[in-house]
């Protein structure tokens, strides 16, 4: 299982960290714009394909309650637009990717910034961290259904333009997205270049498409008022309570922006919005209204009736790729999300593979990846139509803004020091607009909407349960190490214990404890090195902790200056090799030759006991977790012919 958390280093020695930890994640400096090209390849893919669905979901729903009147249309096509002015231009791009924990992004990002900046101890101290672990159990819900509606939606374009192979949408669908996600470990690096040239067709398509129509009838740049969504909501209430419902559709993909910072920047991202995505997103909502007003028999799939009808089959190829690429979007947030997670004690051990030397946030894991396909194929073959899934999605994302809007308001308080009219100016106009698209998703939860909580519910059961049994396990295994001050002093004095040469590096999560490891070695082969290290991996709630402040080496001091302590610092988006920690703790002081070296390894195997502190059903979870838990060896980049690992059994 993981190793409990590490205790910070307790004083001052040789090679001494700053309190202060930057990021060692700094980009170098180069051009934006391969960037700003990668980041429409990754980060926009889903909210660049909500056109395909939104409308169209919106005059669908229950039966056509909302009527293709120019009211109507006017009213909605209004409060699309200003939502996505408000949420995504002003909430996310003005101020929530202005909160990012050292470059990286995404609301447990937000959580433990908001989490630190609080007072330690108050009730806001636990409730920042709740709603972040709820936040991202969230988005591994959009995970899940984004990749099937998005590409269901774009291959259902074949109806349209040859209505003969409507039979293959399902099969042709999923084929799609195994592929998807087959390709995922070549890395985010690699995708978003392939991708980044094909979402700027697509966009230039969007634009295009619904530029034509707009220079047709002007009229309908009136729709850019925002009187035509107030007079909605105000003269027809219970049809645009209904609307809102579905109009939250063309803002999903905000949540993945900002989870995704991390792999392009915020600046990157900033251009490739206002430049491209969102002018283009405009004019072809402008361009649906504008068709359905004309011929309001074209709600059934105003997208693909945009283009004339030689061009429909060509735009379901490129609808197809840019789904796919919506796909991407998510998909590389919940790797994020993951890893975040993971390094702050929410998860086992996760191997996570670093698939871009230059970008720290381009990560591939694994496990992630296949929990996700095999979910989404689920639900595609569960709901089999793009319909049916919009009801299922618009409820997770209108509780994950609200989060986010809840967690920065705590960390602009806190963090920011804003004073409380800002804080209640910011709540007031984001907030009332996200809790009444809240609102109007309720009434999906029997139709759909109980899947992605239900999978949040499950996730969050996960995180919460890995992290107290955690707690449980460090508890009874600092019991059965004992302190590390009388050890010691027992092996000093013991004749019986032979020393032999060479160094021994024990992994160990604290200082004030022996390593089982050691003890085991002591006890039963009565030797001890002549050189021991012992090596605690900490954590810091930063993204990235540069190498000058990598290492704290202790020298415990006579009788024990054949003893070390090295203390190696990394950031939650740091990969914890421990070779590399200690060789640079040869520049501190400490005599180690890498080659000729034996690394130690405690495997505590965890059982269920009747001991009181988690139920029998959570500590079976754990268990299976803690099981499932990633090599050590291979996570910490340990030499495996140099590595012995000597095992314990921890009842709890």
């Amino acid at each position: 299982m993981a190793l409990p958390p590490a205790r910070p280093a307790i004083s001052a020695r040789r090679g001494v960290a700053s309190p202060h930890v930057t990021s060692a994640g700094t980009r170098p400096a180069r051009s934006v714009a391969p960037l700003v090209l990668g980041a429409l390849g990754v980060v926009f893919g889903d909210i660049g394909t909500s056109p395909l669905y939104a409308l169209q979901t919106v005059f669908a729903l229950d039966g056509g309650i909302v009527e293709p009147t120019s009211e109507n249309v006017y009213g909605v096509v209004s409060m699309v637009f200003w939502s996505i002015t408000l949420i995504v231009s002003a909430k996310y791009l003005g101020f929530i990717l202005r909160a990012d924990n050292e470059g990286e992004g995404g609301v447990m990002a937000l959580a433990h910034l908001a989490h630190r900046s609080v007072r330690f101890g108050g009730r806001r101290h636990a409730l920042v961290l709740v709603l972040g672990v709820f936040g991202g159990s969230l988005f591994f819900g959009d995970s899940l259904i984004t990749p099937a509606i998005s590409v269901l939606s774009a291959v259902e374009g074949l109806e349209v333009a040859t209505p003969s192979l409507g039979r293959l949408v399902v099969p042709l669908a999923a084929a799609i997205i195994v592929a998807l996600f087959a390709v995922q470990r070549f890395g985010t690096h690699h995708v978003g270049r392939f991708f980044g040239p094909v979402m700027v067709v697509w966009f230039l398509t969007l634009g295009v498409l619904g530029l034509v129509h707009v220079v047709a009838a002007p009229a309908v740049l009136a729709a850019l008022s925002p009187h035509h969504a107030w007079s909605f909501v105000l003269h027809r209430p219970a049809i645009a309570f209904v609307a809102m419902g579905a109009t939250v559709l063309a803002i999903t993909g905000a949540e993945a922006l900002y989870a995704d910072m991390g792999h392009f920047g915020r600046v990157p991202i900033v251009w490739a919005w206002f430049a491209l995505v969102f002018p283009c997103l405009t004019l072809n909502y402008l361009g649906q209204a504008q068709l359905v007003l004309r011929d309001s028999h074209e709600i059934e799939n105003p997208f693909f009736h945009l283009a004339p009808e030689w061009a429909r089959l060509p735009l379901v190829v490129l609808a197809t790729m840019a789904t796919i690429i919506a796909s991407q979007a998510v998909i590389s947030g919940a790797y994020s999300v993951a890893r975040q997670a993971e390094r702050l004690g929410f998860l086992p051990r996760l191997t996570v593979r670093q698939t871009s030397e230059q970008e720290g946030g381009q990560i591939y894991v694994p496990s992630v990846n296949w929990l996700l396909l095999g979910g989404v194929l689920v639900l595609l073959l569960t709901f089999r139509a793009s319909e049916r899934l919009a009801t299922a999605y618009g409820l997770a994302v209108t509780m994950d803004l609200m989060l986010t809007t809840t967690l920065f308001c705590v960390y602009a308080v806190a963090a920011l020091r804003w004073r409380w009219p800002q804080v209640a100016a910011f709540a007031l106009v984001f907030g009332t607009l996200e809790v009444g698209f809240f609102s109007a998703n309720i009434a999906k939860v029997l139709h759909g909407g109980w899947l992605p909580l239900t999978v949040a519910v499950s996730v969050a059961t996960v995180m919460t349960t890995w992290a107290r049994g955690r707690e449980l396990v460090t508890a009874r295994r600092e019991k059965l190490e004992g302190p590390l001050g009388p050890f010691l002093d027992e092996v000093h004095g013991n004749a019986k214990i032979l020393r032999v040469p060479g160094t021994a590096v024990f992994l160990h999560p604290n200082k004030a404890t022996t390593p089982l490891a050691l003890r085991e070695n002591v006890h039963f082969n009565h030797v001890i090195h002549d050189d021991v290290v012992i090596v605690t991996m900490e954590t810091v709630n930063v993204p990235h902790v540069p190498e000058d402040e990598r290492v704290v080496v202790d020298d415990l001091g006579d009788p024990y200056d054949h003893i070390t302590h090295v203390t190696a610092r990394f950031g939650f988006s740091d990969h914890p090799d421990i070779p590399v920690a200690l060789a640079l703790a040869r520049d501190e002081g400490v005599d180690v030759d890498l080659r000729d070296v034996t690394w130690f390894l405690s495997r505590i195997t965890v059982h269920r006991s009747d001991r009181p502190g988690m139920g029998r059903s959570r500590k079976w979870l754990f268990e299976v977790l803690a099981r499932n838990a990633a090599d050590p060896t291979s996570y910490f980049r340990l030499p495996i012919g140099q590595t012995v690992v000597l095992g314990a059994r921890i009842n709890f």
